[in-house]
């Protein structure tokens, strides 16, 4: 209630007639509240320390432009009384400050005026207008900046939100400092106008209706006049200042006094202030009892700043641990996703070197995020002496995913075998740890002729790259926590508040949706265009809570994202079928529709993951992903099966299959599997599921 009253307050001075001990009141008040928006100024490390300063500056202004016409009100109608019928202060200010002569007086307010509205506002509107200018033209920059190092996980997200919190408050400040500065420059020349029409209208009143003579009209007047004018320049001077330090502030963690006097406290400042002065003290005619003594100051600054600069404190010495004292802080806290190294190539990631798996393995960071869709957790590189000194381990939550060796100081050409076959290379033959392929460590000057001969030749830390992708990409859903769920449902929360609200903290809790997330990403489903997945979600939590009929309905409504990610070049799917008689022998043997578990004998679970798995590696390199269509029932199951046996095919029911999605039947499974099926039109028959 504090700044209504206070905006009432300022209106009733504008327009009822105050007493002149209450308008000395309001001066002393004006003159206060003026020093202390100049100490906040100068107290605040970063202009933002004081982002109430142009709201501050309209207030203070409005406060005296209000005190004028109060005291206007007052001189003109109790004047010809005498100096102290306006009030103790501007008496005081008439009489004591100008020495009682209103020629004085008068020459110092012009000059306070010249000073504020020529120099400070001046200089302070055009920084404000600078700073303005190039804080708007660097919005776009600092928000992709953020952008970049969320995505890049240099910061979470309440830290981003933070940061976008941060540069909208400065644009808006630096924005409202631009037009503030127009009120210290109205304000200085209001000012000089509401002094002329005081003298103006004192003569004239004094004159013709308190019967004075001009020369007791103009000392009693404009007196007054002037000791009202110089009662509101001095706070319109201070606020001026003010409004110059924020503008001109650097941030820089420190007070305005601590800032500058850090940076003047260099010895190397005073030796030659020292030199000038004395050599000017020696000039004939100079006073050298004043130049001598601040030239004797500044040597002796001068030595002392030296000293202070050359005294290194000596730290004291920790006591040393008890080695038989066991903390929690002991207890490292070790990342999702770890690259161990051996000794010999810990200089992969030596920041002396360049770190040139660092770099690689950031790039690959921002990759898989955009990917997935979430932000995935950052990678951890540590040296390990459990390993051989040329070998290298992946490590998933403390869980070995996959290991190589690499030869540091040479490079390695792929035969991917797309260019048929190779010429021998000079070098040790291996194998590409990412897939297998065959592969030469070779020397790098042999590097243009393995390109020649058709090799992909790629450095020891794409190697390493490569691989932690091919693992990682392989099982996105062990990265996905509950963290990172929480950040997808707070950026979608922005956009529509409403739908995370139907799916989040009920009918389904944190932990429920970070599950079923990580189902859809096993399935292949990214999530980086979330709006349609949590729709879905949305809609099918308001039916069921269970886990397993959830992903159902889910992979129903999102089929074609899931045949999107398995289609070949030409947009067609391979399929595998299962046939009649072997797919009703699967959905036989469901013992608990609820749960999908199936009884299968061990031979025959074999050879149907045996005969796809063969299915699959006689499937061309970039020839699309094959999938296997059966009935809802027996998709489960018979993903968990091939999970195992043959992880390069998709399961997919015949309800997730898009309607007009062109398919290519490769292979049957049961029955004449040699035989293979002709190519059935686009919008093929669903039923029955046999060839």
């Amino acid at each position: 209630m504090a700044l209504p009253v206070g905006i009432l307050t300022i209106i009733v001075l504008m327009v009822v007639p105050i007493p002149p001990a209450m308008l000395d009141l309001f001066f002393v008040l004006n003159i206060a509240l003026s020093v202390a928006v100049l100490m906040a100024a100068m107290n605040a490390e970063k202009p933002l320390d004081f982002s109430s300063f142009p709201s501050v500056l309209l207030f203070a202004t409005l406060l005296r432009l209000a005190l004028n016409v109060a005291s206007t009100r007052v001189v003109l109608m109790n004047g010809h009384e005498g100096e102290a019928a306006a009030g103790k202060v501007i008496e005081a200010f008439g009489a004591f400050l100008i020495g009682g002569s209103f020629a004085v007086g008068l020459f110092v307010f012009m000059i306070l005026m010249i000073i504020n509205l020529v120099v400070v506002t001046k200089g302070a509107g055009r920084v404000s207008e600078v700073s303005a200018r190039f804080t708007l033209d660097a919005l776009p920059g600092k928000q992709m900046a953020i952008d970049a190092d969320l995505a890049a996980g240099l910061m979470t997200a309440d830290e981003a939100k933070a940061r976008r919190r941060e540069i909208a408050t400065e644009a808006d400040f630096y924005g409202s400092m631009d037009g503030a500065s127009k009120f210290v420059k109205g304000d200085a020349i209001a000012a000089l106008l509401i002094l002329f029409v005081n003298i103006v209208a004192g003569f004239v009143l004094g004159m013709a209706t308190h019967g004075l003579s001009a020369n007791e009209a103009g000392e009693l007047y404009v007196t007054l006049a002037v000791g009202d004018a110089l009662v509101a320049s001095v706070p319109a001077l201070l606020l001026s200042i003010a409004a110059a330090v924020i503008v001109t502030r650097v941030s820089d963690n420190r007070d305005l006094t601590g800032q500058i006097g850090g940076q003047l406290a260099e010895p190397g400042i005073w030796l030659p202030v020292g030199c000038i002065l004395a050599a000017m003290g020696m000039i004939p005619a100079m006073p050298q009892s004043v130049f001598l003594p601040l030239a004797a100051g500044a040597f002796a600054l001068w030595r002392t700043l030296k000293r202070r600069k050359a005294f290194v404190p000596v730290a004291e010495a920790e006591p040393a641990p008890d080695p038989t004292r066991i903390a929690i802080g002991d207890i490292s806290e070790q990342a999702l996703v770890t690259i161990e190294l051996g000794f010999g190539l810990v200089h992969l990631a030596d920041d002396r070197r360049g770190a040139p798996l660092v770099s690689r393995l950031t790039g690959l960071r921002r990759q898989l995020c955009q990917s997935f869709g979430f932000i995935v957790p950052q990678f951890r590189i540590k040296d390990s002496f459990d390993l051989a000194p040329d070998r290298y381990r992946v490590t998933l939550g403390g869980a070995p995913l996959g290991s190589g060796q690499l030869r540091p100081d040479r490079m390695l050409a792929i035969d991917t075998g797309e260019a048929g076959q190779l010429a021998q290379l000079p070098g040790e033959a291996t194998r590409d740890p990412s897939f297998g392929c065959p592969a030469v460590w070779i020397d790098a000057a042999t590097r243009d002729l393995a390109v020649a001969e058709g090799y992909l030749v790629v450095d020891p830390e794409s190697v390493v790259a490569t691989h932690v992708n091919q693992l990682l990409s392989a099982r996105p859903q062990d990265l996905l926590g509950p963290d990172q769920v929480r950040e997808l449902l707070d950026m979608v929360r922005e956009r529509n508040a409403q739908m995370v609200e139907t799916i989040t903290p009920q009918p389904l809790s944190l932990a429920a949706v970070t599950r079923l997330l990580r189902a859809l990403l096993a399935d292949g489903i990214s999530l980086a265009h979330p709006l349609p997945i949590l729709g879905s979600l949305s809609q099918a939590a308001q039916q069921t809570t269970d886990h397993d009929r959830l992903v159902d309905m889910l992979r129903a409504d999102l089929g074609p994202m899931l045949v999107g990610s398995l289609c070949a070049p030409d947009e067609r799917l391979p399929v595998i079928t299962l046939a009649a008689e072997l797919e009703e022998m699967v959905v036989g043997g469901l013992q608990d529709p609820a749960s999908g578990n199936v009884v299968i004998e061990p031979d025959l679970a074999r050879s149907i993951g045996e005969r796809i798995a063969a299915i699959v590696a006689s499937r061309p390199a970039g020839a699309g992903k094959p999938a296997l269509i059966v009935q809802p029932r027996a998709r489960r199951p018979l993903a968990g099966l091939l999970r195992l046996r043959a992880p390069g095919c998709a399961v997919l029911s015949i309800n997730e299959l898009p309607v007009a999605q062109p398919i290519e039947v490769i292979g049957v499974v049961g029955g004449d599997e040699q035989a293979q099926a002709p190519q059935p039109a686009p919008d093929m028959d669903r039923e029955p599921l046999a060839a």
